[in-house]
């Protein structure tokens, strides 16, 4: 950030009086301007016992795979945030069975939030951000073609709880990559 968007003058980073943080502060109006993490909405979409994945048609991780999942909107509660990514980005429409996972991935300031979820029917097709989109068996899935970290632990997590049929919600955090 460089300018203020109240004032339009240059911003600084400064930690605020009462503050332990650096944020960025307008040198103009001294209007402090908070930077918080971002929340990601997704879901693993089932349908007789296949997951639903899209190839991304877009960056970050174009050509890979992963479940339908994308950014919250302002006025939509998760829920409808990732029943709206996987229309989206499968054309598919699905019912939201409850939260399964949330992750904490704050070397990128995201909080991820994954559902359970099953297609209200077998339509599906690639959205405007997906190359194609697929119904995998566990036994099929791409692993060594998944976009991101987060899904995989789900998605592996998924199929262990399956077995049991018994699926606890859980929270975990994702490490950086080491490349």
């Amino acid at each position: 950030m460089n300018f203020c968007n109240q004032c339009a003058h240059p911003v600084s980073i400064q930690i605020p009086d009462g503050d332990t943080k650096e944020r960025h502060v307008c040198d103009g109006c001294g209007v402090i301007h908070y930077q918080n993490p971002k929340i990601v909405a997704g879901c693993i979409p089932e349908w007789e016992g296949q997951i639903l994945l899209c190839r991304r048609g877009i960056e970050p991780r174009h050509g890979l795979w992963t479940i339908p999942a994308g950014f919250m909107e302002n006025g939509e509660t998760i829920e409808q945030a990732a029943a709206r990514e996987t229309l989206e980005e499968a054309c598919a429409d699905v019912e939201i069975n409850g939260l399964y996972g949330v992750f904490n991935i704050p070397h990128v300031n995201q909080v991820y939030m994954i559902f359970r979820a099953s297609l209200k029917e077998r339509k599906f097709a690639s959205g405007i951000e997906s190359l194609e989109t697929e119904l995998f068996s566990e036994n099929n899935i791409p692993w060594s073609e998944m976009a991101f970290p987060v899904v995989v632990q789900s998605l592996k997590r998924f199929f262990n709880d399956r077995v049991r049929e018994e699926f606890p919600a859980f929270i975990d955090t994702v490490a950086p990559i080491k490349r």
